[in-house]
């Protein structure tokens, strides 16, 4: 016996939100061909503060409409091996935090990655869509607008 699922259908692409920094409608691509998630950001480096190792970054560049320059830190890190558009493999920095999408949030990974020369600086990939939503490449903002519609 099978367990019952309902599934919220995606556009290809949508705005979340970033609580934890502070970001609100962000553009995000959803892309079922990557397998994670990623973030556009620069200044990605490992730093020492009292002590620890913490990653620093800084989300977005200069060009984009909600840069606001504030700097991040992660205790809770990873580095992975990820192949990129290409098929290169490439180490990266993993983060995890939430993403509101649908008004729910959600646990998840996002590589940092300088997304600067392409046009969604947030990707959603096949491990954040999986079980959760279907994805009908017609359609765009859907849970962008089911926000702007709520009181």
């Amino acid at each position: 016996m099978t367990k019952s699922t309902t599934k919220t259908t995606i556009g290809r692409y949508d705005k979340i939100d970033l609580p934890e920094m502070n970001l609100w409608d962000i553009d995000a691509k959803i892309d079922t061909g990557a397998d994670g998630s990623a973030i556009h950001c620069h200044q990605i480096e490992i730093v020492r503060q009292k002590g620890k190792k913490l990653l620093h970054f800084i989300l977005l560049d200069p060009t984009h409409p909600n840069f606001d320059n504030n700097s991040f830190y992660f205790e809770d890190f990873k580095q992975r091996s990820i192949k990129n558009s290409f098929g290169d493999s490439e180490k990266r920095f993993v983060i995890k935090t939430p993403i509101v999408i649908f008004g729910k949030e959600t646990p998840t990974e996002l590589s940092l990655s300088y997304r600067g020369n392409l046009s969604f600086p947030i990707l959603l990939g096949r491990k954040f869509l999986y079980r959760k939503f279907v994805v009908d490449v017609a359609r765009s903002n859907l849970s962008y607008r089911r926000k702007m519609k709520s009181p």
